[in-house]
């Protein structure tokens, strides 16, 4: 089921999923949260695609564009056609002279999928599993020769502590 509704701090419409099961909802402008409840119901329906319909005719008529909608597809079909307007992203990189190619590997080693090159937290995790005296002034001397700045491998190394990832006892640190 799925409900237009409407916050009365600042006007917003929106949809809200399963009114009867939820106790309360947000408005997404204002942040307010509200008793479902208790909340004006403009439209109710079992079908997603309706409820957004209704939302979209009550917004248009609400700043008086009733007309202007009326000519206007449903909004299902104007987001299928969204989808097919314009170029993507690879004809327009290709268009502006830049090789989407290098564009794609660029990304696959900053998303770490290639290149051989390894984060910053997997260089410090690295060093503690490595060394035999995993001390912070090892670790971080070891990650330094990584290329890992002192500073942020001391932070990294108290963030995978605290993230329950490394355990640190005696002053020496091991991964768990």
């Amino acid at each position: 089921m799925y409900a237009v509704v409407g916050c009365n701090e600042c006007a917003n419409m929106w949809l809200v999923t399963d009114p009867e099961t939820s106790e309360t909802a947000q408005c997404s402008r204002c942040g307010k949260t509200h008793r479902t409840a208790k909340l004006k119901r403009f439209f109710e329906s079992e079908d997603r695609a309706a409820a957004r319909q209704a939302r979209s005719a009550l917004l248009a008529k609400k700043r008086g564009d009733s007309a202007a909608f009326a000519e206007v597809d449903h909004v299902a079909d104007l987001e299928a056609a969204v989808e097919d307007a314009g170029i993507d992203d690879r004809e327009y990189l290709e268009s502006s002279g830049i090789d989407a190619d290098a564009v794609d590997e660029a990304a696959s080693r900053a998303e770490g999928g290639g290149g051989g090159s390894r984060s910053r937290t997997e260089v410090v995790r690295d060093a503690v599993d490595a060394l035999d005296d995993p001390t912070e002034s090892a670790v971080v001397e070891r990650a330094a020769a990584d290329g890992v700045p002192a500073g942020a491998a001391r932070e990294i190394l108290t963030r995978l502590a605290r993230r329950g990832e490394l355990t640190e006892s005696n002053g020496r640190y091991r991964v768990l």
